[in-house]
């Protein structure tokens, strides 16, 4: 990204390294924690050449999703062909395993291998479909054109994706054959919409694929350097500034990029160093970033993405759901500046120059940078377009937008860029999808989800609050290392049944909101926590630490879904005006007494018994009901009341 080597060149200022240093920094970590950057390395021509035919790609997909109306088996067919063709000339086979201009022989024939099934299905879409099963399961050459595809994707999925969601595919593969005839699960799998184009990889190809692009896009105007900087305005010079800037700054970048582990890199090589020059320790500056960039993939309006598919999955209005998340993720981020401040004051760190930041008039005359994102919001809710053209029209409006950008205006090279990027964007995505499909359809096929429901029952008693715990764990579990839209399609198909079904009873939207929390959290959750991991590389801090204390500052993205399953009030379901006033109120106090209490310091240093009062008045306050109000405002208030007599006390004592 050509704004990352930016900020690493700000980066290096800070810490008085050269920015030829901090870039290498910063692309190391990227390779170790980000999978998407371990690419081949391809030069002169050759890296043209892939250059053009990724930005050729970029535009297929997008004249895919907007024209193309044939059948899901020919359009979905086609866009995995080149996925894989795309896919192996981008990842090699393992990290480091690289040398220029160079792929070897069984990348080509893996390539070509995975790509001719797809291409031969798509061909022969209509004849292959009034084939009956069991003519199909029987014809050798049918069902080895289909496990070789099946392999070739779960190869990708590995190199650019990871190991954790394939561990959870394979076991789902086992169980399946070890069930269901081997013909029957090849033929679900490959050539039906019930396994690799299930609706996952659908929703990828329909809708997340313009929205990868328009990302990329919106990277090339700067937008991500306008938030840094729009966040030092902000916050900069308050008690603790910098910490307060990497809440602010990740929260509306990682908003739009859609990745916890690159906005945690992106904009942790300016704000972690920052926040270490300003006294905070590492492993607490590692963990705010990846905390906040984490939190980015549940802001409203995009979230990720994961806005729009989860109004695909529910069939609720985009704009319903947008508004919807608002106070979750306002408690997420609020929770979170609570606690750097808390942590500032008790440290006594002070803020950052105010003739050092960017000054109001600046930002001002670059709010015109926002035009695509509020364009893309107007387009989607007010429903006068589809969602995929509306972003077709936000990349337009990009382009037209960057034109304006004196300080980096977008050239015919950019837009070739930002194509390039989108379609090395979408092969991770596409990939993780495209396994989402096969644990669905293995799921579908097994009658797992009603297996998977009886043992929850079983092992909660009834008792919601222990099925949403055991929800919560395999929404961790299968959430680690899976990129955002993907984690949400698998939980969506895998979890969200399971808390909506009658036994458990949990509303319908409330259901997708708890197991897309927890997913996303899977990035700061050790033990596979490589959001905070990147941090902790860039802090040089202990990464269990950094986790740890990550984990602990985004407490809000733990509780609140809890919360959100037993009593949907907090996503304003069944409420009235004055209840959503209320509710917003008690929350926010109560989000403070929960960070307070984990922090250990409100007005001073608090013993054991205010800590375990705070976080007990917090949690009340977090629960929607009178009586659970006026317990927590007492607890709270009462714990404030005793820390600022106690300074008062301290102050008089001096002055006599």
């Amino acid at each position: 990204m050509s704004f990352l080597k930016k900020h690493a060149a700000d980066a290096a200022d800070l810490t008085n390294h050269s920015s030829d240093h901090a870039a290498e920094a910063v692309d190391a970590v990227m390779k170790k924690y980000d999978r998407e950057s371990n690419v081949r390395v391809w030069e002169g021509t050759p890296k043209q050449v892939i250059r053009f035919l990724m930005a050729a790609f970029s535009l297929y997909c997008i004249y895919l999703t907007l024209f193309d109306r044939g059948l899901p088996e020919v359009r979905l067919t086609r866009f995995l062909a080149m996925i894989i063709l795309i896919g192996f000339l981008n990842y090699p086979v393992k990290k480091g395993h690289v040398r220029v201009n160079y792929i070897p022989w069984y990348d080509v024939v893996l390539m070509i291998a995975g790509a001719v099934p797809f291409l031969y299905f798509g061909h022969n879409a209509q004849k292959i479909l009034l084939t009956s099963y069991s003519v199909i399961s029987k014809d050798p050459f049918m069902l080895a054109i289909a496990i070789i595809a099946i392999l070739v994707l779960i190869e990708l999925c590995r190199r650019c994706v990871g190991l954790p969601i394939l561990f959870v595919v394979g076991a789902l593969l086992i169980y399946t054959f070890a069930n269901v005839r081997f013909g029957k699960v090849i033929y679900d799998l490959f050539y039906t919409t019930n396994g690799v184009m299930n609706t996952p990889i659908n929703v990828c190809q329909k809708y997340i694929v313009v929205f990868i692009i328009f990302g990329a896009f919106l990277e090339r105007t700067s937008i991500s350097a306008f938030f840094i900087d729009l966040a030092n305005c902000v916050a900069g010079s308050s008690v603790g500034g910098p910490a307060k800037v990497a809440v602010i700054s990740s929260a509306l970048c990682g908003m739009v990029s859609g990745s916890s582990v690159g906005n945690t890199v992106t904009t942790g090589s300016v704000t972690i160093p920052m926040m270490v020059k300003t006294g905070y320790k590492p492993d607490f500056a590692g963990a705010v970033e990846a905390a906040a960039s984490t939190g980015g993939q549940i802001m409203p309006p995009i979230m990720g993405a994961a806005a729009f598919l989860m109004a695909e999955y529910t069939g609720v209005p985009y704009s319903r759901i947008a508004v919807l998340a608002i106070l979750p993720a306002v408690l997420y981020f609020v929770g979170i500046y609570i606690a750097v401040h808390l942590e500032a004051k008790k440290l006594g760190l002070k803020g950052l120059d105010k003739d050092t930041l960017p000054k109001f008039n600046y930002l001002v005359r670059k709010l015109y940078l926002l035009t695509p994102l509020v364009v893309l919001v107007i387009l989607v809710s007010n429903g006068t377009r589809t969602m995929q053209s509306s972003a077709a029209i936000a990349i337009l409006v990009t382009i037209i937008v960057g034109l304006f950008n004196s300080d980096n205006r977008i050239s015919i090279s950019k837009i070739i860029d930002a194509l390039e990027a989108g379609g090395k964007g979408t092969i991770t995505v596409a990939s993780a999808c495209s396994m989402a499909g096969i644990v669905a359809g293995c799921i579908t096929s097994t009658g797992l989800a009603s297996k998977l429901l009886r043992t929850i029952v079983s092992a909660s008693g009834g008792v919601m609050i222990i099925a949403l715990l055991l929800t919560m764990l395999c929404c961790i579990v299968l959430g680690m290392g899976v990129p955002t839209t993907a984690t949400y399609c698998i939980m969506a198909a895998t979890c969200a049944p399971i808390l909506m079904s009658k036994e458990i009873g949990v509303e319908m939207l409330a259901a997708h909101f708890f197991v897309f929390y927890f997913g996303i959290v899977a990035d700061i959750t050790p033990p596979v926590a490589l959001a905070a991991y990147a941090g902790a590389a860039i802090a040089k801090a202990p990464p269990m630490k950094t986790a740890i204390n990550a984990s602990r500052l985004a407490i809000a993205a733990f509780i609140v879904p809890y919360i959100i399953a037993m009593n949907p009030a907090m996503l304003f379901i069944n409420t009235t005006i004055p209840e959503v006033v209320m509710i917003t109120i008690t929350s926010l106090i109560g989000i403070f007494g929960v960070a307070a209490g984990l922090s250990g310091f409100v007005f001073h240093q608090m013993k054991w018994w205010e800590r375990i009062l705070c976080v007990v008045g917090g949690l009340t306050l977090l629960i929607p009901g009178t009586l659970t109000d006026i317990i927590g405002f007492v607890l709270v208030g009462l714990v404030c009341a005793v820390g600022y007599q106690s300074v008062k006390k301290e102050k008089n004592a001096l002055a006599a």
